[in-house]
């Protein structure tokens, strides 16, 4: 299946109606041969997060997300964020966009949040001539938004070939900028007392090809992945403060003044408090909908999970993984810390399209990733 546009491909993915149809990772969809994968991640992110900058890191994972989206004028393109990263999905039409979009975001990564984000474009067809695949599923998350999830290992060869400089794409000489409207990290932080927040991602043992269902079952079981209740976030949705607290990097994204966000906030949280509607804005259905549109649960080559679990019950899901591990049945890394962020992309406030996206605030998936064995 080659020349089949973006557009098309998405719509015609099944869509998967619960998350618990997803983890099976039977049914995906494998990307047309001449599609490509973009990748990115910020270097030495577990340094700058020990520095309290994790809101800038997840801000840089998520820029390349909505400079694509934005580039693209909000079209639905299979994507995931991986914390201090994002991979996208593109047709060859899209490429010259995509890679103008990652060039600039490297760039304004450098420039205005002092990190360093690594980006590349890997074809679908070196991927498989490596021995590995790109499969996609659609996962209704909401009723205005779909997830997609990613299996056959693809996506983190891919990042492995970027690690290694291979594919690489290098910022833009001419300094254009992205654009980010849309980006914004208003919430505050999400965690409740008495209970810590995980960042999991449980993958297959080396030589397997899925993580055993029995086990999937029971992990799943013991965190809730699949019960409403497994979400970290308040069903009425998070917490809200004025004036926020990252008024300074949302400037950074959007280039808009400081006085226009703090007034806009504030505007924000009046209706949040009141229930007043403004035209079509409702703050209330807005605020719970965030709790919807959050994505605490993917798939990447296996499961990554950010859940809220009452402290007296993380040893016990220790030596539960610990056990799986040393029967090797699964690989994982794990990252417990108070509180969890969240790092949004709102086309527009109207619509229900808006995304949400979370990560622990102490390491967050980034540590996660580097405690796997």
């Amino acid at each position: 299946m080659t020349g089949i546009s973006t557009t098309d491909f998405v719509q015609s993915l099944p869509v998967l109606e619960s998350f618990s149809q997803a983890l099976p990772m039977e049914g995906y969809v494998p990307l047309p041969d001449d599609w490509l994968i973009a990748v990115t991640d910020v270097v030495k992110s577990r340094e700058a997060i020990k520095a309290g900058r994790f809101k800038p890191v997840n801000m840089a994972g998520v820029a390349f997300i909505s400079a694509v989206m934005n580039a693209l004028d909000h079209q639905e393109i299979p994507y995931i964020f991986s914390g201090d990263g994002a991979a996208i999905a593109c047709s060859p039409q899209q490429l010259e966009t995509v890679k103008t979009a990652m060039e600039q975001t490297v760039g304004w990564v450098e420039d205005d949040l002092d990190l360093k984000l690594r980006g590349s474009i890997v074809p679908v067809s070196h991927l498989r001539s490596e021995g590995v695949d790109v499969r996609v599923a659609a996962v209704r998350v909401s009723s205005a938004i779909k997830n997609f999830a990613f299996s056959g290992g693809g996506v983190a060869r891919a990042e492995q070939l970027m690690k290694a400089g291979e594919f690489r794409i290098e910022r833009r000489a001419s300094g254009d900028r992205p654009d980010l409207t849309g980006l914004s990290c208003r919430w505050t932080p999400i965690g409740e007392e008495n209970s810590s927040i995980l960042s999991l991602i449980i993958e297959p043992a080396e030589g397997r090809n899925a993580i055993p269902a029995d086990v999937l079952d029971d992990i799943m079981t013991s965190v809730r992945g699949n019960e409403p209740g497994g979400n970290p976030m308040p069903e009425s949705g998070p917490g809200f403060q004025w004036p926020t607290r990252t008024t300074a990097l949302e400037t950074l994204a959007t280039g808009r003044s400081t006085l226009a966000i703090h007034l806009e906030s504030l505007l924000a949280l009046v209706l949040f408090r009141t229930g007043i509607k403004l035209g079509s804005f409702d703050a209330r259905k807005y605020w719970r909908d965030t709790s919807l549109n959050t994505d605490y649960r993917k798939i990447q080559d296996g499961l990554r999970m950010t859940v809220s679990l009452a402290k007296g019950e993380v040893k016990a899901l220790r030596d539960k993984l610990e056990n799986y591990r040393q029967t090797k049945q699964i690989r994982f890394g794990l990252c417990e810390q108070d509180k969890a962020v969240l790092t949004c992309y709102v086309p527009t406030v109207t619509s229900e399209s808006h995304y949400h996206f979370l990560d622990g605030s102490g390491g967050g998936y980034a540590a996660a990733a580097d405690d796997i064995h």
